[in-house]
């Protein structure tokens, strides 16, 4: 019974929710007001994901997947913490020309 739950654990994730994963981090992003903080979220994620797109070993694409969790999880906080906190004024490169 214990090898059973040690091979579900160890399983990777499907394709489908990894990709699930990523949308949702990239939309937590979207929520920061902060353009420099936003665009850092964004190009975190994509990083990571690029970076563990050639992992094949079902432990390390479960660990690679629970760690995005848990930096989602943090983006989510974050998002409500710089919401509350965040200066009101637009950075430069959200300006739009006249």
């Amino acid at each position: 019974m214990a090898s059973a739950a040690a091979t579900a654990m160890a399983a990777s994730p499907p394709r489908a929710e990894a990709l699930s994963l990523l949308r949702s981090l990239l939309r937590t992003a979207s929520k920061f007001n902060d353009y420099n903080v936003r665009e850092y979220i964004k190009r975190r994620s994509l990083d990571a994901f690029r970076e563990n797109k050639s992992l094949s070993d079902p432990s390390s694409l479960a660990s690679a997947f629970s760690d995005g969790k848990a930096q989602l999880e943090v983006a989510k906080s974050q998002a409500v913490v710089y919401s509350l906190y965040a200066p009101k004024v637009k950075s430069i490169m959200e300006i739009k020309k006249l």
